[in-house]
């Protein structure tokens, strides 16, 4: 079917660039932003002489997200695979286990519950939001699946009604891999609040960092006591320090998942800061959604769907190109004018270790054609309005028509 072009008064603007490429100052794809009292908050950690784990400002953070969250127990970790790797031993996955994921997600979706002998299980993804498509997950439920992991991609939540339905009816544990969504919500309900678990990541790439960090969120209760166990190398050291017990001894199976206190004060800086942080997200969100719908339409790219029932914390925008062509046409374009675009995960089950585990190119279809299209913008708090506009002039410039004609 032929596309109807726009008239000559709406087609994009192709602008008219003054200076020499090499004259731009570069625009990195992320840019780390600092709000101004993560400094004073780490100098008042090393003055209160504490800047191992589990001090005031790891305390404080995680008393922030679990009312943020309405979790019974938030820790802090050093990364979001740190928390998953802590999901996968506090559900006791064990070799023979086999674990649901989708197929487009970061390697750690999946190395945590092979870490422990598991089986992961790609499941392909929906075209219009690219999370974990609710309808293909129940044929591949088997005798040893022990749990359907879920990732939010961009912030912007699966279908949790589905998905919970699925998994209680299979007696099966769900955990959210929450690492792009923290502040978003489905049908009013944070995400990170619907599995047994969740992980969050304050890697510098998202909305609040630390340079490197990560959360475990407990939904159920019964695994606080044992999360607290294992996050502190298998010991009773938190009920130590609580006076619940005289001397704290090895108790279970474990590691070091604390992080450093000194993150911790850099990162409660920026939840602090979450209002003026999400403002500015929010504003290049809709800058970039408006200025490149016209350019998309007429090119047959596609932006981000946001589903009535999702709200989102604008993580993060993207193009979907119709071709691979043009998305590696659209990331070479974008680097002549000393902007980094970028792609995004490749498929876990066509990877070395997929195929190890049984996958095979066709198997995902949707996850395979996403990752070949898939175009991420410049998106971070401290992106200016000038820079953006610049950003949007250089992809209208953009024909993929010409990319594929080559």
């Amino acid at each position: 079917m032929q596309r109807s072009l726009p008239t000559s008064s709406s087609r994009p603007r192709t602008p008219d660039f003054s200076a020499s490429p090499r004259d731009l100052g570069a625009i990195p794809f992320n840019r780390p932003f600092a709000t101004g009292r993560e400094i004073e908050y780490m100098r008042q950690a090393l003055a209160g002489l504490h800047i191992a784990g589990d001090g005031a400002f790891t305390r404080r953070c995680q008393e922030h997200l679990e009312s943020l969250l309405g979790a019974p127990r938030v820790l802090l970790t050093t990364s979001c695979t740190d928390a998953l790797e802590m999901a996968a031993l506090l559900l006791r996955i064990r070799p023979g286990d086999e674990v649901i994921v989708p197929a487009f997600s970061f390697v750690s979706t999946a190395n945590a519950f092979v870490l422990h002998g598991a089986r992961p299980v790609f499941a392909d993804i929906r075209s219009d939001t690219l999370n974990l498509d609710e309808d293909r997950v129940e044929s591949l439920i088997g005798p040893r699946t022990k749990a359907i992991v879920v990732v939010h991609y961009a912030g912007i939540g699966c279908e949790m009604g589905r998905i919970g339905e699925i998994a209680a009816h299979h007696g099966l544990a769900v955990i959210e891999d929450n690492a792009h969504g923290l502040l978003g919500r489905w049908n009013g309900r944070p995400l990170g609040s619907f599995g047994r678990l969740a992980t969050l990541s304050f890697h510098e790439t998202k909305n609040f960092s630390c340079g490197e960090g990560g959360a475990l969120v407990v939904n159920d209760g019964n695994l606080v006591e044992r999360a607290e166990i294992l996050r502190e190398k298998g010991t009773d050291r938190a009920g130590f320090f609580r006076g619940e017990v005289d001397r704290y001894t090895w108790k279970d199976v474990g590691s070091s998942y604390l992080p450093s206190d000194l993150l911790a004060a850099f990162l409660l800086a920026q939840f602090e800061a979450a209002d003026t942080i999400q403002h500015e997200r929010r504003r290049v969100w809709n800058r970039y959604f408006e200025g490149l719908r016209q350019w998309s339409q007429y090119h047959g790219a596609r932006l981000p769907a946001i589903p009535d029932q999702s709200d989102q914390p604008y993580h993060m925008f993207y193009l979907l190109l119709p071709s691979a062509e043009g998305q590696q046409g659209l990331i070479d374009h974008l680097r002549g004018f000393r902007i980094q675009a970028v792609f995004h995960y490749q498929p876990l089950h066509v990877s070395a270790m997929g195929r190890r585990f049984g996958g095979e190119p066709g198997q995902c279809p949707v996850t395979e054609k996403i990752s070949q299209t898939i175009v991420r913008l410049p998106l971070h708090a401290g992106l200016s309005e000038g820079e953006q506009e610049r950003i949007i002039d250089c992809v209208c410039q953009f024909s993929w028509s010409r990319v594929a004609a080559r």
